[in-house]
């Protein structure tokens, strides 16, 4: 038997393969099970929402006005910095693309 003869038999033998996993679909009556990407979003929402609990109530816990004040000024410095630093890679990039 030649590599050609083996190379068509297994294609037929997939094709074969495939056509049989296609036949199995589920009947109308038969609940679908939610899909595997629903899953996932679901366990992650799930998950967010505990850590932003217990984000918050460590917060309302823990609040001084000291502190309330250094992180809204952290904040702001920080957004400061990236929205420059945004500028400056946003003007390379154009420079690099127009080619200047």
């Amino acid at each position: 038997m030649g590599p050609r003869f083996l190379l068509a038999l297994f294609l037929v033998l997939l094709v074969l393969g495939c056509e049989g996993q296609g036949a199995m679909l589920p009947q109308e009556d038969e609940p679908v099970a939610p899909a595997l990407l629903e899953k996932v979003q679901k366990s992650l929402f799930s998950y967010w929402d505990s850590a932003r609990a217990a984000a918050q109530g460590l917060y309302e816990t823990t609040y001084l006005t000291s502190v309330d004040e250094k992180l809204r000024d952290m904040y702001s410095k920080s957004s400061a910095a990236m929205s420059t630093y945004a500028g400056i890679f946003t003007d390379q990039l154009l420079t690099l693309l127009k080619g200047e």
